[in-house]
């Protein structure tokens, strides 16, 4: 089925992986390989691929440890009958993460999800992200599209500066610029007025989030590094204050 013209895939995927919090994820059975499917708490690094906070005495972490394979369903929670929302399933490979890998995959994790606070040091947890191999797309019909990675991920591989500095904008925009994420989010996206705050910033865009709720705010253009991010957020936040 051909996506309608108005449709802009890429960008509804995107935002999926961006804005979930949970989503249902499938595995192998270590033994049988019968598919296992299992409730997981999810965040997303800086290029958008999954992170996931999971125990080794869950089913599922023992079957990835055995074979990585995995999908990854996650839906917009729309209003009403829920298969009319967008949804994308997600395929790829979970691996457990290591070395220097583990401190960033933590902080975006726990940006999403501050009440892992309370037990993302037990011995048994550890960060596992998914590297993606594709993505089914479902968003109502003649909405329906596969895409591969290279399209609904994030180029990361020009923005070392910007990663090194996102721990200390993400910090500094909650400590002081609380005001600048309602009018992103009010005057910008639409939303509610409410105590939004970052967590998370990369080459395409700025994430926020206010109770369960999560916005994405896409740049006009990339940014690849912290000069580049402030003029992005001031820019952005005189075009909200200019929509009165």
């Amino acid at each position: 089925m051909q996506p309608t013209a108005d449709f802009d895939p890429v960008k509804l995927a995107r935002s999926l992986l961006r804005r979930s919090r949970q989503g249902a994820l499938a595995t192998l059975m270590a033994e049988s390989h019968d598919p296992y499917c299992s409730l997981v708490n999810v965040a997303s690094f800086a290029d958008g691929s999954p992170i996931l906070l999971i125990s080794r005495l869950a089913v599922h972490t023992k079957n990835i440890l055995d074979d990585g394979r995995v999908s990854l369903m996650l839906d917009e929670h729309a209003a009403g009958d829920p298969l009319e929302g967008a949804r994308i399933m997600l395929a790829g490979k979970a691996e457990e993460a290591s070395g220097d890998d583990v401190a960033a995959l933590r902080r975006r994790y726990l940006n999403a999800h501050p009440s892992a606070e309370a037990f993302v040091d037990f011995k048994d947890f550890s960060f596992f992200r998914i590297t993606p191999a594709g993505l089914h797309l479902v968003a109502g019909f003649g909405r329906i599209i596969d895409l591969t990675p290279g399209q609904f991920m994030t180029d990361i591989s020009d923005a070392a500066a910007l990663l090194e500095a996102e721990p200390g904008a993400v910090e500094h925009m909650n400590a002081d610029h609380r005001d600048a994420m309602n009018l992103y989010a009010t005057k910008l996206l639409g939303a509610q007025a409410a105590d939004w705050r970052c967590t998370g910033c990369d080459p395409d865009g700025f994430d926020m989030q206010a109770g369960t709720s999560t916005l994405r705010l896409d740049f006009p253009e990339r940014v690849t590094s912290g000069a580049e991010l402030r003029k992005m957020l001031v820019r952005l936040s005189a075009e909200a204050r200019s929509k009165g």
